[in-house]
């Protein structure tokens, strides 16, 4: 027997709740074409201060009502959920949005396999949506597609089936309207298999609960603090790279306007804010990768892109770090030397600053570098020890290989 377990969270949906649950009970009919035996319906009235529990309680039996203080549009999903007692759970909003009779398709995706089954009002059905939410979520959903490496359409859906094996696996989750996109983030980190569905999707009546910039900006935080959770070198080395291409683009416009006769000379000012650039692109780079060990170690899973991949597969510069860190310390010594030398340093001098600023700040990105490269090699020595200990305590029944790191911890490329 397989049940699907629909929530409704509801807060102050006097108007429209009688409508979304007699759509959602007349769906019982068709499930069991789509391999579903039974539907259980659960209201969970988050708080409200209108006439939405009365209007539920003429659906019960039908119907289970929970009522709660108010605890966010999370925090009720979480409560319906703990209830449920289906082997798969379906949600949608209590405002008629969107549309129920997908859920027996949604079902059968989701008994073939999949994971978590998201009902995307962003691949291509009928939507009323209005423009700037349809800018948001764009937005949002190609954030999402940059941090986790997997393209998907609609990061912040209302509507999902979620096999209930998988639910420990996606908590925690935040109690907040940020649930669906933090939920997605997850999903993706953690390997589910996610399939998005087209649904068309109507525009409420009345006023929304969503407020663009408030939440537009919680979305955004818990689909980057998420995945910095994961794969912090997504988030850490996309910023150094932006940072150093930032660099190299301000040293050729400094170079490229001395030579079309723009400045009579290379302007020192730009020179040093492109090393800045390039310094803070390097720092942040590194401590993402070291962050991606540290995030692997205290997950006890495969490092991510890491160094020690198998047959050298991976951020093939990362491994390179120490001799480039070593060789950056010795070019900022020598042209500091090179500067006393031929009396650049000399205070008469309008540049005198110049060439000691540029020779301390590569000698720290050398530092920077060497001291990531150490520090990833010692959370890749600890995320194999476990490994080692065993081969050591069972002699010969764990093979000889599985002291070298690249075959106990193979890289999984995200």
């Amino acid at each position: 027997m397989t049940t699907l377990s629909v929530v409704i969270p509801a807060y102050n949906e006097e108007d429209g709740i009688a409508a979304i649950v007699e759509r959602v009970l007349a769906i019982e009919s068709e499930l069991p074409k789509y391999g579903v035996d039974t539907l259980e319906c659960i209201v969970v009235d988050d708080g409200s201060r209108d006439r939405t529990a009365e209007i539920v309680r003429r659906y019960v039996p039908r119907v289970r009502l929970i009522q709660q203080p108010n605890k966010g549009y999370g925090g009720a999903l979480k409560t319906g959920f703990q209830a449920a007692t289906g082997e798969l759970l379906g949600f949608l909003d209590a405002d008629s949005t969107y549309p129920p009779e997908y859920f027996p398709q949604m079902c059968k995706i989701a008994l073939d396999g999949a994971d978590l089954v998201i009902g995307s009002r962003m691949a291509g059905a009928t939507s009323e949506m209005p423009l700037v939410r349809r800018i948001g979520n764009f937005i949002f959903a190609s954030l999402l597609s940059l941090v986790a490496g997997v393209r998907i359409s609609d990061s912040a859906s209302g509507q999902r089936v979620i096999r209930r094996e998988v639910l420990p696996i996606l908590y925690p989750l935040p109690d907040t309207l940020d649930f669906t996109p933090a939920m997605s983030t997850r999903a993706l980190h953690e390997n589910l298999r996610m399939v998005e569905m087209p649904i068309p999707y109507k525009e409420r009546s009345g006023r929304s609960k969503l407020s663009v910039v408030r939440d537009g900006l919680r979305f955004f935080k818990s689909i980057v603090w998420t995945a910095l959770t994961y794969n912090p070198v997504r988030i850490f080395g996309g910023i150094g790279a932006l940072l150093l291409l930032a660099s190299v683009l301000v040293m050729a416009l400094a170079f490229g306007m001395q030579a079309f006769g723009i400045d009579s000379a290379v302007s020192f000012p730009r020179l040093f804010g492109a090393l800045v650039l390039a310094v803070a692109g390097v720092t942040l780079y590194t401590t993402g990768t070291s962050f991606s060990y540290i995030v692997a170690l205290f997950h006890k899973r495969p490092i991510r892109q890491g160094m020690f991949g198998p047959r050298g597969n991976g951020r093939k510069i990362e491994k390179h770090y120490w001799w480039l860190g070593i060789l950056t310390i010795v070019l900022g010594v020598a042209l500091y030397i090179a500067a006393v030398a031929f009396d650049l340093t000399n205070p008469a001098l309008q540049i005198s600053w110049f060439a000691p600023v540029v020779s301390a700040l590569m000698v720290l990105t050398g530092v920077q570098l060497v001291s990531a490269w150490s520090l990833a090699r010692v959370l890749a020595e600890l995320s194999v020890r476990e490994g080692l200990a065993a081969r050591d305590l069972n002699g010969n029944a764990i093979p000889l290989a599985a002291t070298n790191p690249e075959s106990v911890h193979p890289a999984v490329v995200s």
